[in-house]
């Protein structure tokens, strides 16, 4: 059974290319070889010239784990933090619903019979 690939939109495929194109950057800034970095990661050669094109079938994990050798790992608690379109969604959503007031129960007639006189 083959795997299936799913080809993203133009726009994300422009933002991944661009993401490994930065990652690949701060690699040779810091003056790291492709090798260590791989070994590093725990990632294969192959694996991280995949992430460094912006490849989507790449998991997320091997992207994480490139941006911990690079000491970068603080940008990823910046990913989806400002999150205000669905902030928005979430305001519109919290109309506060109204319930009826309950009506106080009452207690209904006793069913357990009237004491029997006896007769004498």
């Amino acid at each position: 059974m083959g795997r299936t690939t799913v080809t993203p939109l133009p726009s994300l495929q422009r933002r991944m290319t661009a993401f490994g194109e930065n990652l690949r950057l701060a690699r040779l800034r810091r003056r790291f070889s492709a090798a260590v970095v791989a070994e590093r990661a725990g990632i294969s050669r192959p694996t991280l010239r995949a992430v460094e094109r912006g490849d989507p079938s790449v998991s997320f994990g091997a992207y994480a784990s490139v941006l911990f050798c690079l000491g970068l790992e603080q940008d990823l608690e910046e990913l989806g933090r400002d999150d205000e379109l669905g902030r928005k969604l979430q305001d519109a959503e919290l109309t506060v619903k109204r319930r009826a007031p309950r009506r106080p129960k009452t207690k209904p007639a006793s069913s357990t019979p009237a004491p029997r006189e006896e007769a004498a």
